[in-house]
């Protein structure tokens, strides 16, 4: 399958030297990169399958009352 994307020429330099670096072309750089991150979407996915409301109340509920150190305030 063909799919034309507009990539700004930053991002397209920065794909290109390190598929020049890495010996690849740049269509097979940019398809690592998609699949890595659907892979990372699905993980993701899958994580908050498994997750429940329940379950991350309780863990909540395991969190010291506490005052943040001085150098975490915001």
């Amino acid at each position: 399958m063909t799919l034309t994307v507009a990539v700004p020429d930053a991002v397209y330099r920065e794909i290109a030297e390190l598929a020049a670096r890495q010996e690849v072309s740049v269509e097979r750089m940019v398809v690592a990169a998609l699949a890595e991150q659907l892979s990372g979407w699905k993980r993701v996915k899958e994580m908050a399958e498994r997750a429940s409301r329940e379950g991350f109340l309780a863990v909540l509920d395991k969190v010291p009352a506490a005052e943040p150190a001085p150098e975490d305030r915001i």
